[in-house]
């Protein structure tokens, strides 16, 4: 009778352990606006796919953290990030006054985005989200990750084939022991011309952003004095005009997101402040700043009108979270320069070409200590973020998203922001996708299948401002820009720089000839044959068409001539002797020779 006991306890053991184990193909650890992407591309790519996150909402900064006004992307609004988008605007279209023009920044209220999210997440299939479950270790399981997590109190171990680290402060790329920097590099490390001449450990600063409604002038919602309260940190805002700050941060139902510079609730930290050990007293300090603003908007600057509001439920009414810009970074496969951004064509790396994301958000400086080297940037075109900086280096199938990607400190300020993580979450997400479907590693990564993945669900992989996800040419047109055959063109607006394709111009031969002749070995014969004018020609482009593919070229002109407005839609007739433009060139490249098939490596390199 013992023995059966002993032996039913043991059974009951060895049940209850094999129940803590859960396995998954792609875990993605974090549920902020680049998790949640991650999760559900490496999802709808069929890829068994799991989520976990230490909070109870989804979105990470933009809701949990009350980041809700978002100008980022506004005009390269593409797959999950334009559907998230379109979700929103659809909620608050009834809403008298809400901006729903094409371009116009997204504005919410936190509580609706993380829901939002969570109906999209719901709809997913092969997708598993776990809310309220902190990450707590890594470590390597052959090929794969065996992660520990807390849930329900109890530690839980997920075997996964590939993890993503899309926490907010890089806290899985630490755990599994990535070379982290932080702080500004120095001029000699990373060749960047704006760098300053020596590295330091300052960080941008964190805010804890406040939601405050306007409750009517008759009420006073004043809050009590906080902690340490210091009237003087505050001043700076008796000469700034209050109502026009509010007006920039209105959000619907009355409501005002507050995240204000200067003498206001930003905090300044070090990346030692944001260790696990010293989070919490660091968030504490950070936390009674954004009080004391609120506290002095209402008595010193008389706005008791102004109070906190129920969207977040904890103790003194701030988010779950601060906004973080920024923290320590990966050393990863490449690491993305500002040269990537300003000069993407002329480098000697063609990162642009195995481009998984883009981005035209504006780097941000935000300091409230003296001394930290302020960057004068020239006008900051939008660009696109390389596959490569979201590869960690020397460590299999672990890849990075955040604030912990492979950037400098200068392409960093731009590259965190919540709307481009969210688009870049979704290019994450095709990659994980991808080493799991073909069963092979980060190391073995084909940069042309992935993007291909990303542009069949619409997301984006060059900045053309001017080429929208309806245009029934996008896909040709991504593709060729992502080749480098057609070039971007900057446009310059202020202090920044829109990126346009330029759809109705024409081709120039100097612009294809370098590329074309790289590619192909008999090009250089042609073009030393055919010897094009300056603008480049329907007949010069069939004829190039006909030498590279083999075609009969009258069959080839009078198949293009018929097809021209009936299958092809262009706009402008055909006339053999007209300069070609560049959507006509795109397109019948694209389907003819297309040169976005010749594969790149991750530093955008043609591989024969």
């Amino acid at each position: 009778m013992l023995k059966k006991f002993l032996l039913i306890c043991l059974l009951l053991k060895c049940s209850a352990g094999f129940a803590e184990t859960i396995r998954t193909d792609v875990l993605v650890v974090g549920g902020g606006a680049s998790g949640v992407a991650a999760a559900i591309q490496s999802a709808r790519s069929k890829v068994k796919t799991m989520l976990i996150e230490q909070g109870a909402w989804l979105g990470g900064s933009m809701t949990s953290g009350g980041m809700c006004i978002l100008e980022g992307n506004r005009n390269l609004a593409s797959g999950i990030y334009a559907e998230f988008r379109n979700h929103v605007r659809e909620f608050y279209k009834p809403r008298l006054g809400y901006d729903t023009t094409r371009n116009a920044p997204l504005v919410f209220e936190p509580y609706t985005g993380a829901a939002i999210l969570k109906k999209i997440t719901d709809t997913v299939k092969n997708l598993t989200v776990k809310m309220n479950t902190p990450f707590t270790g890594i470590k390597k399981d052959g090929t794969g990750w065996e992660v520990t997590v807390s849930i329900d109190g109890k530690p839980v171990t997920i075997k996964a084939k590939l993890v993503v680290d899309a926490t907010e402060l890089g806290d899985v790329v630490a755990g599994a022991g990535v070379l982290l920097t932080s702080g500004f590099d120095s001029r000699a490390d990373t060749k960047e011309a704006l760098a300053p001449l020596n590295a330091t450990n300052q960080i941008q600063d964190i805010s804890y952003i406040t939601i405050l409604k306007d409750y009517g002038r008759s009420t006073d919602h004043t809050i009590p004095q906080p902690e340490g309260y210091n009237t003087e940190q505050y001043a700076c805002l008796k000469s700034t005009d209050i109502k026009k700050l509010l007006a920039s941060a209105k959000l619907p139902n009355d409501k005002y997101m507050i995240k204000w510079a200067d003498c206001g609730n930003q905090y300044s930290v070090t990346s030692d402040d944001l260790k696990p050990e010293n989070r919490e007293a660091t968030f504490r300090k950070a936390r009674l700043r954004t009080l004391g603003l609120i506290y002095y908007l209402q008595t010193e600057l008389g706005y008791k009108n102004l109070g906190l509001t129920d969207d977040f439920k904890t103790p003194d009414r701030l988010p779950y979270i601060p906004f973080i810009r920024e923290n320590r970074r990966s050393a990863g496969v490449v690491r993305m320069v500002l040269d990537d951004i300003y000069t993407p064509y002329s480098r000697g790396s063609k990162l642009y070409r195995t481009s998984i994301a883009v981005s035209d958000a504006m780097p941000g400086q935000h300091y409230s200590v003296a001394g930290v080297p302020q960057i004068n940037y020239p006008p900051f075109p939008a660009y696109s973020i390389p596959l490569g900086a979201v590869v960690v280096k020397d460590q299999d199938n672990l890849l990075v998203t955040e604030k912990a990607m492979s950037v400098t400190h200068l392409v960093n300020g731009s590259i965190t922001y919540p709307s481009v993580q969210m688009t870049l979450g979704q290019g994450v997400g095709a990659t994980a996708a991808y080493c799991v479907f073909f069963e092979t590693t980060t190391q073995n990564l084909k940069p042309r299948v992935i993007q291909g993945e990303i542009l069949d669900f619409k997301g984006m992989l060059m900045p053309f401002a001017d080429i929208k996800t309806t245009d029934r040419d996008y896909r040709a047109i991504q593709q060729i820009g992502a080749t480098g055959l057609l070039q971007g063109i900057q446009k310059v607006t202020g202090n920044s720089a829109q990126v346009l394709f330029v759809p109705d111009s024409t081709v120039h031969t100097a612009e294809i000839k370098p590329f074309l002749n790289e590619i192909y070995s008999r090009s250089f014969l042609w073009f030393n044959k055919e010897n094009p004018g300056e603008l480049f020609t329907i007949a010069n482009l069939l004829s190039y068409i006909s030498e590279m593919t083999l075609r009969d070229p009258k069959n080839l002109q009078l198949e293009t001539q018929k097809a021209w407005k009936s299958y092809y839609k262009f706009p402008a007739e055909f006339n053999l002797n007209r300069p070609v433009t560049r959507r006509e060139f795109a397109v019948l490249a694209n389907r003819f020779f297309n040169p976005f098939a010749r594969k790149v490596d991750l530093s955008g390199k043609l591989v024969n």
